[in-house]
């Protein structure tokens, strides 16, 4: 019995042991990429960072909502690809544990986001744009995934100063929520035309993160009410993957994109969990059965056919967090090992000589100009993937 415990553990160790190496180097890649777009994109002017690299020279202020801004010419990224590399640095500390990535958040990258910061209008919350440039849209969504990384962050630093900033948030996310269509938030402050999934998942989302850290009930019940009104409106019956928005004649915006079945995984997870409601868990199932058979297609690469997502990596990465939160309660792998498959690939196959990934993971298409946000996402992918 003795020699079979002995021979038994022997086995074990080089399983362990590459499970170890595994991680790190994940972590090596997201800390790699993180200090190639750091390098690459920096705009020293602003303590910010470029929307492509190299710059485009066309791109230009889009999103604005002040009549009387003269300020077209893009200096720096607009919030959503900046807030990618706050989740990149949020999930590094988590998975890590190491200072450097805590350091960085603490002074640089969240003062930097805090030049988004929008004081002039109540609610208070982050614009589209730096204020420097006057007022720019507000999103809804925006925000959500900000408030989303200040709980995790919370969560692993215990620094109030995000919880706090995270349940601001939360009161301007849900400033947006009306009784038009029975409920639900809409996209954008100054466009109020639709209901979509990407503001109404992620606010189920936050919704449970805020309920886990402060055991508020009315976090619970606001999380189920957008969830339900989210399943009940924008899920295709047919296949379970989300439709984008409806707008208010109730018209619905039929496209279909990875983020938004990833994040009504991720909430219906998250909402299991807290109930020990089962059908929260089957729908997660079923909308993580139905993404990986309609958004996976095959490509032609250097090694041989193989199924890839999107040319939309922040979209898929956000997928991931749905996958990765189911796969950790029902232990089916099949999905995260579809995503990891493809991060893989673009890594050893794809990269550029600045070290840099296309939008399209395959390689097929080849990007010019390197979006900031379909990079930076990639840290925190690499950087989850290195705990599994």
């Amino acid at each position: 019995m003795r020699k079979f415990f002995i021979t038994s553990t022997l086995l074990l160790i080089p399983l362990f042991l590459s499970a170890q190496l595994g991680g790190k180097l994940y972590q090596q890649r997201a800390d790699s990429l993180l200090q190639r777009i750091l390098s690459l994109y920096e705009v020293k002017k602003y303590g910010l960072l470029m929307e492509t690299y190299p710059r485009n020279p066309k791109q230009q202020i889009t999103y604005t909502a002040d009549t009387g801004n003269e300020v077209t010419q893009q200096e720096v990224s607009f919030l959503w690809p900046y807030s990618a590399m706050v989740s990149g640095c949020v999930s590094l500390y988590k998975t890590s544990g190491e200072k450097k990535y805590k350091k960085l958040m603490d002074r640089q990258i969240k003062p930097g986001l805090d030049r988004y910061w929008d004081s002039t209008r109540l609610p208070e919350c982050y614009q589209s744009y730096p204020a420097f440039a006057g007022k720019n849209d507000r999103y809804y969504d925006d925000n959500d995934w900000v408030a989303i990384d200040f709980c995790d962050y919370y969560v692993a630093t215990r620094n109030q100063e995000y919880l706090r900033k995270a349940i601001a948030l939360h009161d301007y996310i849900y400033s947006g929520w009306s009784d038009e269509l029975g409920g639900g938030i809409y996209w954008c402050e100054q466009k109020k035309t639709s209901k979509n999934t990407c503001s109404n998942a992620p606010a189920t989302v936050l919704c449970m993160k805020l309920y886990n850290i402060t055991k508020d009930r009315k976090y619970l019940e606001q999380a189920k009410e957008t969830y339900r009104w989210t399943r009940d409106n924008l899920r295709d019956p047919s296949d379970f993957v989300y439709w984008d928005n409806v707008n208010l004649k109730g018209k619905i915006g039929y496209a279909k994109y990875t983020y938004n079945s990833g994040q009504m995984i991720q909430a219906g997870v998250l909402l299991y969990q807290a109930t020990g409601d089962k059908q929260y868990l089957t729908d997660a199932q079923q909308t993580a059965r139905g993404a990986h058979q309609h958004f996976l297609k095959p490509q032609p690469t250097v090694r041989g056919e193989m199924l890839f997502y999107p040319s939309s990596p922040w979209f898929n990465v956000i997928l991931f967090r749905g996958l990765k939160a189911l796969y950790q309660v029902d232990k089916d792998d099949t999905y995260v090992k579809a995503m990891i498959a493809n991060a893989d690939y673009a890594w050893r196959y794809t990269r550029d000589e600045n070290g840099l990934l296309n939008n399209d993971w395959s390689g097929n298409r080849k990007d010019r100009f390197k979006s900031l946000l379909e990079n930076s996402c990639m840290i925190e992918l690499y950087s989850e993937i290195s705990e599994l």
